[in-house]
């Protein structure tokens, strides 16, 4: 009998056949999207069956359905399990970054997946925090270890996952990156969104004295130091007037 034969009937010793075999599968799904539907299939082999044309194996970063939704400083256009239901039982994700003239993704991290970042165009300035416990030249006395790279073209970097990073374009033309995840989910949280959403009392907690309950709107736009020099900067040599 042939690997992948469905339902095959194998005569008993009484010569009865048994009955056929009941599909564990609802026998609807019209209420399930693509990515439940391929979920639920039994086998990788039933997958391509719920895949039926060539091209929904294609997925375009470049469709320009999907730009325009990153705001003011560019565009990421992820490649997930919901926007690509090819992506199921990968284990694998993938986004391209386009940023333009002093472009800034803001402060995020990647709950489920570790990032690898190309540039393919331009340069990009980024920066990463590691875990707690990890100081500069290993003392608690040096502060905080913040992993600081300018990245050219075709080279690339790491941001794993969890950690707290964020990336810039310092240039007066736009950069582009690319960015696989072992996840087919790997999730984005902006860092200051997420912060600022919690309560007044909890966020001047986290800032300890420094910061009075009274002051949360001020501080919800921080972004670190040396970033914001630098996009003060970069401004000022593309003639771009702040909005």
């Amino acid at each position: 009998m042939p690997y992948g034969t469905k339902n095959a009937t194998v005569a008993s010793s009484t010569g009865t056949a048994p009955p056929p075999a009941t599909s564990t599968t609802s026998t609807s799904t019209s209420t399930l999207s693509l990515t439940q539907q391929l979920f639920l299939a039994d086998t990788a082999v039933d997958r391509f069956a719920l895949l039926p044309n060539d091209n929904q194996f294609v997925f375009d970063f470049g469709n320009p359905v999907l730009k325009g939704k990153g705001g003011k400083g560019g565009d990421l256009i992820a490649a997930n399990r919901q926007t690509f239901p090819a992506l199921v039982g990968t284990g694998s994700g993938m986004a391209v970054g386009f940023l333009g003239p002093c472009g800034f993704n803001t402060p995020h991290v990647h709950p489920r997946g570790t990032e690898l970042q190309v540039v393919t165009s331009g340069r990009l300035v980024t920066e990463m925090l590691p875990e707690n416990g990890v100081f500069n030249n290993n003392m608690a006395t040096n502060g905080r270890r913040v992993i600081t790279n300018t990245v050219n073209a075709f080279q690339m970097t790491p941001f794993y996952q969890g950690s707290v990073h964020t990336q810039f374009n310092p240039d007066c033309t736009p950069a582009t990156f690319v960015a696989s995840f072992n996840s087919e989910d790997f999730g984005t949280g902006q860092v200051p969104d997420e912060l600022f959403a919690m309560s007044p009392d909890v966020v001047s907690a986290a800032f300890g004295q420094a910061v009075d309950g009274a002051q949360v709107d001020q501080f919800k736009a921080a972004i670190p130091t040396s970033i914001a020099e630098g996009v003060e900067q970069c401004l000022k040599t593309c003639g771009i007037a702040k909005r």
